[in-house]
């Protein structure tokens, strides 16, 4: 098991009940999410030893997260108190042919505001194995795109590996005058797992990439793998939408001399599709950091990616059993 620290902001999402629209009715369900903290739980879950660093405001919302987050075995010894606000976001789950929406809340927060030498890298990083970080750090604000890039390059002073998922958010970047694709490019250059689709990586060197998907989604992964000297795998998975409910399934992991993907899974029923990406994040690290190879660490991710969307909130809570019973195929009612 490894030893891995998580760097973003902790948020609290506030969900319409059932698939109503937001406030339809006077009523909003709350979950303790965010892309890195997602990340946390679920690795956590599986029996890793992972610390959250953050910055929360100093009030009971800030407490009762790091609350939330000690309850699933995450360590919050890196997360500090400031003054603001708890960034916030709010969900209105989709049905049939209507999308689910997302409204952010989240300027101004305690985490965007905060000096980046709040945290003090050194003893975080202590005998980790792994730092891992989100494109939606930098895009709440300046002081968090420098503390992400202090965040990485202690790591990378310290011998610590550099996970890194794009995870582009375009309303986040509106308003902003900074680039995104040359802010995020920056940031990826020190990962050695990155988790990234083609048009991600297209905004990351500032090309587009013709052809087939499948041919498409691997001339973007070299096209990475070559900007990137630190980079060994580029994770991705394969959606395809049929409605709001009914969505297909594959992941993808793309290395310098070969490619994995798994089979597609037909999704029905879906509960909950949010936190999926970060749950393929979590089985990829943790079939790596368990000595398994890139074949094993895609079926990993796309059966926590898959399970992910039959759980409602943001995370990931699966053990390992879980895993080995989605792969073989076991749906019955365990007894």
């Amino acid at each position: 098991m490894a030893i891995v620290v998580c760097f973003g902001e902790i948020l609290l999402r506030l969900t319409a009940p059932g698939r109503e629209l937001l406030l339809q009715s006077p009523r909003l369900d709350v979950h303790v999410g965010g892309a890195e903290a997602n990340v946390a739980v679920g690795l956590a879950r599986l029996g890793h030893a992972v610390s959250m660093a953050s910055v929360v405001p100093d009030n009971p919302l800030g407490s009762a997260a790091c609350g939330e987050l000690r309850r699933h075995g995450v360590a919050v010894n890196g997360v500090r108190s400031a003054m603001g606000r708890m960034g916030l976001y709010f969900l209105a789950s989709g049905a049939g042919h209507r999308a689910s929406e997302i409204v952010y809340d989240r300027a101004f927060s305690a985490f965007s505001e905060a000096s980046p030498a709040l945290i003090d890298w050194g003893p975080l990083l202590n005998d980790a194995d792994r730092l891992h970080v989100s494109g939606i750090t930098p895009a709440v604000g300046l002081n968090a795109e420098t503390a992400a890039l202090r965040a990485m390059q202690a790591a990378r002073a310290a011998g610590v590996a550099i996970s890194f998922d794009v995870n582009f958010r375009a309303r986040l970047w509106q308003g902003s005058t900074r680039d995104p694709g040359s802010v995020l490019s920056r940031l990826a250059g020190y990962a050695d797992i990155l988790f990234a689709n083609h048009h991600d990586i297209a905004m990351l060197l500032g090309r587009t990439f013709s052809g087939e998907e499948g041919t498409q989604r691997r001339e973007a992964a070299l096209a990475a793998l070559t900007a990137f000297p630190q980079l060994e795998w580029v994770a991705s998975t394969e959606r395809h939408i049929d409605d709001t409910d009914r969505h297909r399934i594959a992941a993808r992991i793309d290395g310098h001399d070969e490619f994995w993907t798994s089979e597609e899974v037909a999704l029905a029923g879906i509960v909950d599709r949010i936190g999926a990406g970060d749950a393929l994040a979590v089985g990829v690290l943790h079939a790596r950091h368990n000595g398994r190879d890139a074949a094993t660490a895609c079926r990993f991710g796309l059966a926590l990616a898959c399970l992910k969307h039959t759980l409602p909130g943001d995370a990931s809570l699966f053990a390992h059993s879980d895993i080995d019973a989605f792969l073989a195929g076991d749906v019955d009612v365990r007894r």
